[in-house]
């Protein structure tokens, strides 16, 4: 199956404009990438397009390689100091140059300084071509991408770290507005007003935006491509989704079981003995897709039901609920289907190893956690005395530390802030040690109260949508806020479709950098030539139409980027993307807020003792 959507747009320009376009007839190159461009091909382009191409070898840049003086390379680099550097250190002995020849394609666009090195190198004599493919984010999904900053969080948010912020922002706009590019979108640009930073990212981001727009006039040009918006949010827009223990498949397995590089490993047991299979959890995978936004409850018998049609369509039978052990008879009896039944009995040991690990403490905690989120219990009953929720948890020694964090941070933000000594109170009887306990004073960096003296000035809260009609599980009541405000912008649309004048997104809290014109015809002549990329729908159903784009900086949770789907999906004409710095799971989220980088580096450590004085 052919990957989808962003990944798709990626892959087409990767090929045809690097690949393709450095290829000579009966020549093999090498492709030589860097960390960044390294995953976005992996994300999606496969090994055998490129090979067919004629690339015989992919090497890493920061690797040590084996000189290939007879073959010419194709450079797939970010224009770092490390990688620009790798590439001059190729070419430095002219008595001893690693490749004959250098195809050079940088992600971005290349710095003063960085090119002036270049030209001055003896590479520049080796160099047949230098382009900048404008390519600077790693599309993680069809609607999903990510600029690979895992240190983001800490630039943005440390107070230490405030000489570095202002550089990272710019290297954001950058890469942001190569999507923007890479998707032909000039989009009108908004912001988080809460949080100044917001607007410092919005106000880069439309500079390089209008620098693209004059380099290509065509740029968000085409049928209702004016009404696409581009939202800028910080982390501390909403800080419960990512604490919360979510129930959807992707969301769940992903923080329980400590996935990591999207590779799901688990036992396996056949002939006789136990082996680990790893298996790699993307959307060429047609089950996992199906599978990915589902509620856990429903996952196993979807897949059942699955292979029930499966088995049916091949004469073969299944039971009414099959084990793992009746799927490994059947592969036994049908080796000519392995692929598709490994398929089968990856996800039913995904849902099966989610389960094992929910049942017992996490269950418990799904329940306490969405009363605290909420507010209110299943029944819409407002939370009258949090605390005796709570306590129980706390003095559980079966729950782990940081679960125990996760319940006290929603239990502050439920009371919009807490006195020092209650917090010193909560601190300890949940037993947590002081180390563990910056978590939650770190988390004050992102303008959410945490402790609050007497009178201080209670933050408002975002107003919620009532989501009362809606079917949910009672462990999953709670709705990203994301999924408002893109709910928000959508009727925005609707609305300036019938001429009404009323912005529902208030302004004052979401200002405008730049807001487009619409254009007279709401509705121009459709094309396939956008959005074709959803299976649920029928090819006579394709709509060409304007986009969201959401960019999270500090880091998006699965629950954030299933909302994209599910938004797009009830909505039709718009097509909703969300990116970030990286993803978070609430594991990472913790991490990032007890990084060192939040330390006061000028602070000596606590061990040392002061010298006596005289």
């Amino acid at each position: 199956m052919a990957p989808l959507g962003l990944k798709a747009i990626v892959a087409e320009k990767i090929m045809n404009n690097v690949i393709k376009k450095a290829r000579e007839k009966g020549k093999w190159k090498v492709l030589v990438v860097d960390k960044l461009s390294m995953r976005m091909i992996s994300s999606c382009c496969k090994m055998t397009d490129i090979m067919s191409e004629g690339i015989t070898i992919v090497e890493d840049i920061t690797k040590r390689r084996e000189p290939l003086p007879s073959m010419e390379a194709i450079y797939l680099i970010t224009p770092s100091n490390e990688s620009v550097e790798g590439l001059i250190d190729d070419f430095r002995d002219p008595q001893a140059q690693r490749y004959r020849a250098a195809h050079v394609f940088f992600t971005d666009t290349i710095p003063d300084s960085l090119f002036g090195l270049l030209t001055k190198s003896r590479a520049s004599k080796a160099m047949k071509a230098l382009t900048e493919i404008h390519v600077a984010f790693l599309p993680y999904e069809s609607q999903v991408f990510s600029l690979d900053r895992v240190d983001a969080f800490q630039d943005f948010y440390s107070p230490f770290k405030v000489d570095v912020k202002n550089n990272m922002l710019e290297s954001c706009a950058e890469q942001i507005a190569t999507l923007c590019a890479t998707l032909k979108e000039y989009p009108g640009v908004r912001y988080r007003g809460e949080y100044k930073d917001c607007a410092v990212l919005a106000q880069m981001l439309q500079e390089k935006l209008d620098g693209y727009k004059a380099d290509d006039p065509s740029m968000g040009e085409g049928p209702d491509k004016s009404r696409t918006q581009l939202l800028i949010l910080d982390r501390g827009f909403d800080p419960v989704s990512p604490l919360l223990h979510e129930l959807t498949l992707q969301a769940m397995a992903y923080d329980l079981l400590g996935i990591e590089n999207d590779v799901y490993s688990f036992e396996t047991s056949g002939m006789g003995e136990t082996r680990t299979k790893e298996v790699l959890l993307d959307e060429d995978d047609d089950l996992w897709l199906s599978l990915r936004h589902k509620h856990i409850a429903e996952v196993s018998t979807a897949v059942t039901r699955s292979l029930k049609e499966f088995s049916a369509s091949k004469k073969m039978n299944t039971g009414e609920k099959t084990t793992m052990k009746e799927l490994s008879q059947m592969l036994k009896k049908m080796p000519q289907y392995q692929k598709e039944l490994s398929k089968y009995s990856t996800h039913l040991h995904l849902a099966e190893d989610c389960m094992n690990r929910y049942q017992g403490t996490v269950d418990k905690l799904c329940r306490v956690e969405q009363d605290l989120a909420m507010g209110t219990d299943a029944e819409g009953e407002k939370i009258k005395d949090p605390m005796r929720l709570i306590v129980p948890i706390l003095l559980d020694t079966n729950v782990s530390v940081s679960d125990k964090i996760r319940i006290i941070l929603l239990y502050i933000f439920l009371k919009n802030g807490v006195t020092e000594e209650n917090l010193c109170k909560l601190l300890q009887h949940a037993n947590i040690p002081p180390e563990d306990s910056d978590i939650i004073s770190n988390m004050a960096h992102m303008g959410v109260p945490i402790v609050s003296e007497g009178a201080t000035k209670k933050t408002k809260k975002p107003d919620r949508k009532e989501r009362i009609s809606e079917q949910t599980y009672q462990l999953s009541r709670w709705t990203p806020l994301i999924k408002d405000l893109i709910e928000v912008l959508f009727i925005n649309y609707y609305h300036v479709q019938q001429d009404a004048i009323e912005d529902k997104l208030d302004p004052k809290q979401y200002p405008y950098i730049s807001q487009r014109q619409a254009s007279a015809k709401a509705s121009a002549p459709s094309s396939a030539r956008y959005g074709n990329w959803h299976k649920n729908r029928g090819p006579t159903e394709m709509k060409t139409g304007p986009r969201i784009i959401i960019f999270i900086i500090g880091g998006m949770t699965h629950s954030e980027m299933r909302c994209m789907y599910e938004v797009t999906q009830a909505n039709g004409k718009w097509e909703a993307i969300i990116g970030s710095t990286h993803i978070l799971t609430p594991t990472k989220y913790l991490k990032e807020l007890q990084h060192p980088d939040f330390l006061d580096p000028n602070t000596p450590p606590e061990d040392t003792e002061e010298p006596p004085t005289e």
